[in-house]
């Protein structure tokens, strides 16, 4: 549902704009509030509501007894925020997740199929320069032929 890689800045109030082609696939799905929270490799993750509540369910399914999962629910859960874009489909992003993903002002917004990846633009710069030559090693790794 959510494609592409757009550059945008952080407003003075702390907000973020939607990417319009965002808006409209979200509007398509008839999608309205979405879930921000830490994610990994210095980014945050974006989840419509309905993806939100599948990825729950799944980390919901994993033991409590193992300290790992309780660990990563804790940290992960914990930083989960509602959010319902205004009209112009900008986004108050709060200071801890902007603190965790090193956001100042300068920022990537990367869909990832499922859910929306927010970036600052030096942590996906240096994340795309080191990963895009091992893109299709990775690639045969991960994908069977058949």
């Amino acid at each position: 549902m959510f494609y592409g890689e757009f550059f945008h800045s952080i407003d003075r109030k702390g907000r973020l704009i939607m990417p319009a082609k965002f808006r409209e696939a979200a509007k398509g799905n008839f999608v309205e509030k979405f879930y921000i929270t830490r994610g990994l490799d210095k980014c945050l993750f974006m989840f419509a509501e309905e993806e939100w509540k599948a990825q729950e369910q799944k980390f919901k399914a994993i033991s409590f007894t193992k300290q790992e999962s309780r660990i990563f629910n804790r940290l992960y859960f914990s930083g989960a925020v509602e959010i319902i874009p205004d009209r112009q489909g900008r986004i108050l992003l709060p200071q801890y997740l902007k603190d965790f993903a090193d956001i100042k002002k300068d920022i990537v917004i990367v869909g990832v199929s499922n859910r929306i990846e927010v970036w600052s633009n030096e942590h996906w710069q240096e994340f795309y320069s080191n990963w895009r030559k091992s893109f299709e090693e990775i690639a045969e790794k991960l994908i069977e032929n058949p």
